[in-house]
């Protein structure tokens, strides 16, 4: 179902994108790609309950779970199920239905948002609290440091 989008419907996945990126560099290693392969996993299955292909929706499902298990070793795997599911977004977005019923543009901001966090992830999911504030003593991806050393 295509529907022409508002400013905010466009920018609003872009910033939560950032929020993202922002909240999951907290989180230590390694839980924190265990945690988003699991996540990108859950994604996988968003549509088939209802986003209008039918049995159609069932090779994605086949195509994306071992690029998901994968993940659970390699943040690059994690950014191209993320991608795949961008592709996704757009085909739903284009000719199927969304995926919140109640907002016709909502596959349009799922796409937007993935992209924006495989992004993240294709580069290796560097910390962003390192990245903006340095000096910080968050943990980078590897460390296995706490989330907060006191000196």
């Amino acid at each position: 179902m295509q529907t022409t989008p508002a400013a905010i419907d466009l920018i609003a996945p872009a910033i939560a994108a950032l929020v993202f990126v922002f909240g999951m560099s907290l989180v230590r290693e390694p839980s924190r790609r265990t945690f988003n392969a699991v996540l990108a996993a859950g994604a996988v299955g968003v549509y088939v309950s209802g986003g209008g292909f039918g049995v159609w929706e069932l090779p994605y499902l086949l195509a994306a779970t071992p690029v998901v298990y994968a993940g659970l070793r390699s943040y690059r795997y994690i950014g191209i199920a993320w991608l795949m599911h961008s592709c996704w977004d757009i085909a739903h977005h284009l000719w199927g239905n969304p995926i919140w019923p109640f907002m016709p543009t909502s596959s349009l901001g799922c796409l937007i948002f993935d992209a924006g966090i495989a992004l993240w992830f294709l580069a290796g999911a560097p910390s962003a609290v390192k990245t903006l504030v340095p000096g910080s003593r968050f943990p980078v991806p590897g460390s296995g440091g706490s989330r907060l050393e006191v000196p």
